[in-house]
Parts: C-alpha cells; structure tokens; sequence
C-alpha cells in the first residue's frame, strides 16, 4: 500500500556535515559529504519503500537555518509530488517566527511546523514556542517535535514527554502534536500522554521496525492504532531498512493501513 513517511529530510550540507551529528555518522557508517544529496537520490529512495508522501522539514537552529524554508521549498518543487513541506522557524525571533510560519504555510504549502528542542536546548514548555502553538492552531496545522533521548551530541532532557508534552497539550487542548523518535527510554510516558491527550500522537522515526520496543508495538497492535505513525528520519534510515521487518511485527490489515498511511494523511490533512 502507499505509505507515508511522517518525519524526513532532504539534507543540504550545512545540516549532514555539522558536528553535532558525529554521532550519528559513527552509529550509520555515512561519511561526510563533499557534494549536495541530489533530490532524485530521496525521490528514489522513497518510492523503493512505496512511500507517496514523504514529509520533509526545514531545520532552523540558534546559529541560523541548516535547511531554510526556501530551501526546502525549492527540493519540493523537484521531487514530483513525492515531498510535502514541513516548517522550520527561528525561536529567538517570536513575532518573524509567526510570520515566517504563516508565509511557509499560505505561501509555499507546508503541513506542519516542526521544532527540534535539543537543538535550542529549550524544552517544548519555553514561552519562546508559544506564540507558534497559537498560529499552529489558527492555521490548523500539526506541531511536531522530537521526543525521547538525544542521538546527537546535544542533552536529553528536553525530549521527556513528562512534563513537557503533557503541558503543552494541556495549555492547548486544539493544537495537534507530533512527537517523533517514540520517546525512548520514556516510552510508556509518551504513550500514557498520548492517551491522555485525544490530539496527541507518536511517530516511529530514527527506529527500524525490529527496534520499536515491545510496549510501542503492543500499543500499536490495539488500542493505540489510531495514534502511532511511521517515520524513517531518511536520510539516517532509509524507508525500506525501517520497514525491514514491519511483517514481524503482527499487525492485522487495519493496524497496518493506519500505521503507514491512513494516521498520517488524516492528522496532516494530505491529499493524494
């Protein structure tokens, strides 16, 4: 079946090379780049797995933007339909963030708006964030962010979703909430939060299927069917290496369907 790929990326070098992501070249084996990653090579890479949408995010830090918004908007604009825009914004600047948000969303088509809090070392529960929450709601658009520990070289703590997704979902019980790389080792914190909150939801990114621990997959197969969402976190995984060995993982046909397609196309609102 098509499937969608929640949380992903077209790299630029300034994003692959930087040095926080050490770690993860050393953990993957991908060395530094000397050339751009021509958007073929994603395209190509996502149709291996079937993936028909692939949602791809900009990335802005404290030092500026390692993917901007134009950037971004330039790789979708190559990819065939296969890429879909997700917002990056510059916390330190509320009021442009806002207007940035609102231009890449009515201007340039993105879905979603996507903060890594590690990367601001802010946790999700900073005022900082909070004018982009009310715009994310008056846009009708999901927020996405990343939980759980920190594969770079940065601190973990801003990925607990206890407390600070619990509290931002309780400070806006309208805004949709995304929250990528599953939350481990706080697994069962994020699932208790996404029970908890009816517009709060998990995606599976920076795990191959055979990696989901036991308690996300038994969440997966019954009551939490409606709540989780396949992400890769390409290029670090490749679509088709996470979903390797998705069969092991005993999901009926509608566990399934929800998993890859149907949660992600009714939260972010895609059309094919």
């Amino acid at each position: 079946m098509p499937v969608v790929d929640a949380w992903m990326q077209h790299p630029t070098l300034r994003q692959t090379n930087h040095e926080m992501f050490e770690s993860l070249r050393r953990w993957t084996g991908m060395e530094t780049r000397t050339e751009p990653l021509p958007v073929a090579t994603t395209v190509a890479a996502l149709a291996e797995a079937d993936v028909e949408i692939g949602l791809a995010s900009a990335w802005y830090g404290p030092q500026g933007p390692l993917i901007s918004n134009d950037e971004l908007a330039e790789f979708v604009a190559q990819s065939d339909g296969r890429l879909r825009g997700v917002a990056g914004a510059d916390l330190s600047r509320p009021m442009g963030a806002v207007r940035e948000l609102r231009r890449a969303v009515t201007e340039l088509g993105f879905v979603a708006l996507r903060i890594v809090p590690w990367l601001w070392q802010l946790p999700p529960t900073d005022r900082l964030y909070y004018p982009l929450y009310a715009a994310c709601v008056d846009l009708g658009i999901p927020f996405c962010t990343q939980v759980g520990h920190t594969g770079p070289m940065r601190p973990s703590e801003t990925g607990r979703p206890i407390p600070y997704i619990d509290q931002v979902a309780l400070d806006f019980p309208e805004l949709t909430i995304v929250c990528g790389h599953i939350g481990y080792p706080w697994t069962t914190e994020m699932i208790a939060v996404a029970d908890k909150h009816a517009n709060v939801f998990v995606d599976t990114s920076a795990y191959t299927a055979r990696r989901y621990p036991p308690e996300l997959v038994d969440y997966l197969r019954g009551r939490g069917r409606r709540k989780v969402l396949f992400g890769s976190n390409y290029p670090m995984i490749t679509p088709a290496r996470a979903l390797e060995h998705l069969d092991d993982l005993g999901l009926d046909d509608e566990a399934r369907e929800l998993f890859l397609t149907g949660n992600a196309r009714r939260v972010f609102a895609l059309k094919a």
